[in-house]
């Protein structure tokens, strides 16, 4: 199968699957990762009054709400998946949901002020999906994804090895990133101002009684070089 049709079925397994507790953001640290991830979009994006907004790979809309509470803008949220759309509809009528191809979006050239994503840029070929990023922005426009990072020893081990990717459920042809290599697609197909940096050492199965001090920890270990490059997700950050 290609690329999108392994997408395709593999958002109707979600769908049909409980999918916010298959992606890990159903638990006690799953929330708290998860607000922590949205803070970031809504720090990053600088929404003014009147920008438009493009969610690439909205899934069921878990992101989408919380950008949209916290900013009320106009947001625009696409998926390959028509399941996992059908779900987020149900939940927030002020967004208008549409399926689309990330990698060959139908909107025109500099729609959008900010175009932003969780855990979707790692299902898709980095370059055609960065070029259409970069052509559907405005000038002045900002793109904001958080993303795995390769170099987590457990998602390099999910990522890589083909037996337990398909154990724990992922998707045949998604990967996770590198965030130097990935900095230069950027910078390549035009980006300025790129930011990419590890961030994230609470894992969803934290005990809740544990969090405060994993968190804790966690965020005194970001700060120390080397040390940090482990943590298990990157914030991707850049301009047009």
């Amino acid at each position: 199968m290609s690329r999108i049709d392994n997408e395709i079925a593999h958002g109707k397994k979600l769908a049909s699957g409980g999918a916010e507790e298959i992606w890990n953001w159903s638990s006690p640290a799953g929330q708290k990762r998860a607000d922590r991830r949205a803070n970031y979009f809504i720090e990053l994006a600088k929404v003014k009054q009147g920008n438009k907004v493009l969610e690439i790979g909205c899934g069921t809309g878990l992101f989408t709400q919380k950008f949209f509470d916290a900013t009320q803008a106009e947001i625009t949220a696409i998926d390959i998946s028509q399941d996992l759309l059908d779900e987020a509809k149900k939940n927030l009528p002020q967004v208008n949901f549409k399926k689309d191809d990330a990698m060959n979006l139908s909107f025109a050239d500099e729609t959008f002020d900010v175009v932003f994503g969780s855990s979707i840029l790692h299902h898709l070929d980095f370059e055609p999906a960065l070029k259409e990023i970069f052509r559907v922005m405005k000038k002045g426009g900002r793109m904001i994804f958080a993303e795995p990072n390769m170099l987590n020893p457990q998602i390099f081990v999910q990522k890589n090895i083909p037996f337990i990717k398909k154990w724990l459920g992922d998707s045949p042809d998604e990967t996770a990133i590198v965030r130097w290599s990935f900095r230069r697609k950027m910078e390549k197909q035009g980006f300025t101002a790129v930011k990419i940096f590890p961030y994230d050492f609470l894992h969803p199965s934290t005990p809740e009684f544990l969090i405060p001090l994993v968190q804790g920890t966690g965020k005194v270990v970001e700060k120390i070089p080397v040390l940090n490059e482990i943590a298990g997700s990157v914030i991707i950050y850049g301009e047009k």
